[in-house]
């Protein structure tokens, strides 16, 4: 076999030989050899040129990374998982608000709580290999390469999802070879450090998915999920969720919402995202995520019907709650920030440059990072105060003005109603319950209830005056204060009737508000600066002029109060005489649920207790009686221990009435936005605005304990304090009482603090003395003063003691006893008439039936009258008596006496006519023993008439003061201040 094998081989080689020979083999052979030739030539260059250009390529990749640092794991990891998230508001309770205003709305979430439909949708659709690449797709790469050199129409991308999220949380959208370069090596590195698992995570947290339904910008699948269908990511379909893993290709094309809350789009611009929402089911059914009829069906299903229906934001529900715990949270987090950048408190207040950079630092952490903030506002409880608000029929006049708008030229109205604040603080722990903060925020957005600085009128009295007097051991709740005019400096103030009252107690002075006697309180206290105190309760805008004014003591602070800072500072005396801050927001936690900030109560020690509950039992008295706010009770369906201060500052600006009672305080106020305009002009078709207040505090507070009784605890009440004592005094001078005090009627008993002013001293004011009336006042009688007109036994005033009341502000001493005190009956002043030594006008007389009347003199030093009949003096008629006299027959005049004697000119004669004769009565019988009728007596022979000084008269009590005929009742507008 292998002879025959080795035969047919030669046999070959002989027949090759000869084709050799031939002259087309020659041809044949040089030709191949060229051609080979060639080849192994071309192969050589196309070797050298592939290493070439693989070697040029390299060199331009490096080229375009050269800059790009070379990050390691921790630092690539934390710039994939740091993605922005909105935070999150809520009410007290947990109950949720809304989310903070911020560019791009985006909710943290997990892949195992991702619905599987929409991981299989995802990756269908974006990226069919990704759990088999490592980072990047190289035939993808050039695809898109080739089509961008060759300008070709169809561009298909060749994006992983890896460089997706390189792309949004590394580097930019800038379109450029370098940042593509970037976006590879960093893909092709982030592939070594994380999971798959944890690259979905993270994408899905982070891509945009267009506008939810209230035309928000929003990032992350579960933000998506929920505002686009109102649902959690878990909770999404097939359809949903293949409408959602199609937007991120054009979002604002396919999301089905328009921007600023303007709705849902018109049914022929929903079809490009429907569309769109077709493909990804196509493109699952193309990859086996789901099967033929999951696919049919869910082209049938009907995707609108899921699409949420328009809502109002949290900032359109509650803008003037979003907007106060936003500025609130910025505060806190700048503190927070700064103190963690190792910036200290104390310089951290003092610059106001580094307050302003983390504050601009704090804003953009609060909107973007993902907090939840707790605040202290009960959603029940603020719905139901501001329904009350909303539906109070008694703000007043609404004034509206012309406007025109600059670009269009067209004309608008512009609307200036009174405006509204209140603020509700729970006693113990500052939590700011509720508020309101105006009437409407789009004709306003100011919150007048925790920005809008005010003149808070009368309200500041027992905050700067009362209470730190007491404090001081300067007075008692019963002591006597002045309620004189004076000259202050050029200040002058008045009363609100512009009545002086004379000697009244503390008591009655805060609880009628009265403006004279607490001006001359605070005059003996100022040098001791109790402007302290309410800086001591955070009144934010004092100034060091504040302490030195004294119409600071009226509510003329120079900046004013907000509604929250005067309630704020009212709860001090409900809390025994501790401030304790209020405050809105109750902790701040990260993503994480770690405490970022939590609010811990400083209480400040600002009144000692006693102090304390002495002002709140003097304000018990403004809601009583005399008091400025008696109307408040009647509005009010229960009955609470409550103390209250009204308030209302120059030509009625402001109306205010704070009130607490153990649990709560209670603040509201009525103003215009202009300051100028007055919320009173004394019409009697307007309502006073002490009486608007009172309608609406006694309805917020109804409302009050009708939600939260539990916080409310209606049945509570303030604690004595063992400090707190009641002892007596002389009334007219606060002393303790003497033996002339205690025979004189005047002796009180209120209540003092024990730890610092108990009367002691005993009084030596008191000085027997003789007394005229004199226009309603008593004086003392002068040596001339006729003994008829004179009042002895009298309870007199030494003129120490005037000047000591009057103290270095001086005044009238007259009016210490005037007309208005309730001492003017009984005590004499010690003050002289200055009397003009000129005798007194002259009077017209005239008869009215059987009654002799006239007018009285204008003189203002007279006493009284004498009445002549027939030319002899037959009666005296003094001061304050009726000008009136029973005429008999004969002729009558008056002449006016003053304090000095001095008498007038006589009258007008009057001529009576004598009455008829009386019938005869018939003889008596003998026998009869009734004793023989004799004419009454006059009382003794008439002076004789005298043109000079009358010193004369008898001095003894048969001559009393008639009683005086009552005066009508007045009807006089509500009480205020």
């Amino acid at each position: 076999m292998d002879k025959e094998k080795n035969n047919r081989i030669q046999q070959l080689e002989s027949k090759f030989e000869q084709l050799k020979k031939e002259p087309w083999a020659k041809k044949v052979r040089i030709g191949s050899g060229v051609v080979w030739n060639l080849f192994i030539l071309l192969l050589i260059f196309g070797v050298i040129g592939a290493v070439f250009a693989t070697s040029v390529g390299a060199g331009y990749f490096a080229s375009l990374v050269a800059k790009e640092p070379l990050r390691s794991k921790e630092e690539l990891r934390n710039a994939v998982f740091t993605y922005e998230e909105t935070s999150e508001m809520y009410f007290a309770d947990n109950v949720y608000l809304g989310k903070i205003n911020s560019d791009i709305e985006r909710r943290q979430i997990t892949l195992d709580k991702v619905s599987q439909y929409a991981l299989d949708a995802v990756l269908a659709t974006e990226d069919e290999y990704f759990n088999e690449h490592t980072g990047i797709v190289p035939k993808a790469i050039f695809r898109g390469v080739f089509q961008d050199v060759t300008n070709s129409a169809s561009q298909t991308g060749g994006s992983t999802l890896t460089q997706q999220l390189v792309k949004n949380q590394i580097l930019t959208n800038e379109v450029s070879y370098e940042r593509k370069a970037k976006e590879i090596l960093l893909a092709m590195r982030l592939e070594h450090f994380m999971t798959k698992d944890e690259i979905l995570e993270a994408y899905l947290n982070i891509i945009p998915y267009g506008r939810d339904v209230l035309g928000q910008n929003i990032a992350g699948i579960e933000t998506a999920a929920r505002g686009i269908f109102g649902i959690k990511a878990s909770e999404l379909n097939l359809p949903q969720a293949a409408y959602i893993a199609g937007i991120p290709q054009a979002p604002f094309s396919y999301t089905p919402f328009y921007s600023k809350n303007q709705g849902m789009k018109e049914p022929e611009k929903l079809q490009p995202g429907i569309n769109r929402m077709k493909t990804v089911l196509f493109r699952m059914r193309d990859t086996g995520y789901i099967t033929e009829a999951e696919y049919q069906e869910a082209l049938a299903y009907d995707i609108v019907k899921d699409f949420r229906q328009p809502a109002r934001r949290a900032t359109d529900r509650y803008p003037y709650v979003t907007q106060e715990i936003q500025n609130r949270t910025v505060e806190i987090l700048a503190k927070v920030l700064a103190e963690k950048d190792g910036i200290e408190a104390s310089r951290f207040e003092e610059d106001s440059k580094i307050q302003e950079k983390y504050e601009i630092i704090a804003d953009r952490s609060m909107r973007t990072d993902g907090y939840r903030i707790y605040s202290t506002i009960d959603k029940d409880l603020y719905d139901k105060m501001n329904e009350v608000a909303k539906n109070f029929q008694h703000y007043g006049f609404t004034y509206t003005t012309e406007k025109t708008d600059e670009d269009s030229g067209k004309s608008y109205i512009v609307e200036n109603p009174v405006q509204v604040g209140a603020s509700m603080i729970e006693n113990h722990t500052g939590r700011i319950l509720s508020f309101i903060g105006g009437r409407d925020h789009e004709i306003e957005a100011l919150n007048h209830s925790t920005q809008a600085f005010r003149q808070n009128g009368s309200s500041i009295k027992p905050l700067l005056v009362y209470a730190p007097a007491i404090e001081y051991g300067v007075i008692g709740a019963g002591s006597p204060v002045v309620d004189v005019k004076f000259n202050w400096h050029g200040w002058k103030p008045a009363n609100y009737y512009d009545r002086e009252m004379g000697i009244i107690s503390a008591r009655e002075s805060l609880a009628r508000s009265q403006n004279l006697s607490t001006a001359r309180l605070y005059n003996q206290i100022i040098d001791r600066q109790p402007i302290d105190f309410l800086r001591k309760m955070n009144f934010s805008q004092i100034i060091e002029e504040d302490g030195h004014n004294p119409s600071a003591s009226l509510g003329g602070l120079k900046y004013g109060v907000t509604v929250e800072e005067n309630t704020n500072a009212f709860a001090t005396f409900a809390n025994g005489g501790q401030f304790i801050e209020s405050y809105m927001i109750e902790r701040i936690e990260d993503m994480k649920g770690n405490i970022v900030y939590e609010h811990k109560a400083e209480p400040v020690e600002v009144f000692s207790p006693e102090t304390a509950y002495i002002v709140t039992d003097m304000m018990r008295d403004v809601l009583k009686g005399f008091g400025t706010g008696a109307r408040v009770p009647g509005f009010m369906n229960f009955r609470p221990d409550l103390a209250a201060k009204t308030g209302t500052s120059q030509h009625y600006a402001d109306a205010w009435l704070v009130g607490y009672n153990p649990n709560v305080s209670l603040g509201v106020w009525l103003g215009y936005k202009n300051q100028k305009t007055t919320l009173y002009n004394g019409s009697p078709s307007q309502m006073h605005p002490s009486e608007r207040t009172a309608r609406l505090f006694g309805q917020l507070m109804n409302t009050a304990n009708s939600v939260r009784p539990d916080i409310v605890k209606a049945s509570d009440t303030f604690k004595r304090p063992s400090g707190v004592v009641t002892r007596s005094f002389c009334s007219i001078s606060g002393m303790a009482p003497s033996a002339a005090c205690s025979a004189a009627g005047l002796v009180r008993a209120d209540l003092f603090n024990s730890k610092v002013m108990v009367p002691s001293k005993a009084d030596d004011s008191i000085i027997s003395s003789a007394g005229v009336r004199v226009k309603g006042q008593m004086y003392q009688a002068l040596p001339s003063t006729p003994r008829e007109f004179v009042t002895s036994g009298g309870v007199g005033l030494n003129s120490e003691f005037i000047k000591r009341m009057l103290g270095r502000l001086g005044g009238d001493g007259s009016k210490l006893f005037s007309g208005q005190s309730g001492y003017s009956s009984s005590v004499v002043s010690g003050s002289v008439f200055p009397a003009d030594n000129v005798p007194p006008a002259s009077v017209s007389a005239s008869q009215n039936g059987s009654v002799l009347t006239w007018s009285a003199s204008p003189s203002n030093d007279v006493i009284g009258y004498y009445i002549y009949q027939n030319g002899v003096r037959v009666g005296i008629v003094r001061d304050g008596e009726s000008l009136s006299y029973p005429a008999g027959a004969g002729s009558y005049y008056v002449r006016a006496v003053d304090i000095t004697g001095l008498l007038s000119g006589a009258s007008n004669t009057v001529t009576a006519a004598p009455e008829p004769e009386p019938e005869p009565e018939p003889t008596p019988d003998p026998d009869s023993t009734t004793p023989e009728t004799k004419p009454e007596e006059n009382g003794g022979s008439p002076a004789p008439e005298t043109d000079g000084n009358v010193n004369g008269g008898s001095n003894n009590n048969e001559n009393k003061d008639d009683p005086k005929k009552p005066e009508p009742e007045k009807q006089e507008p509500p009480k205020t201040d």
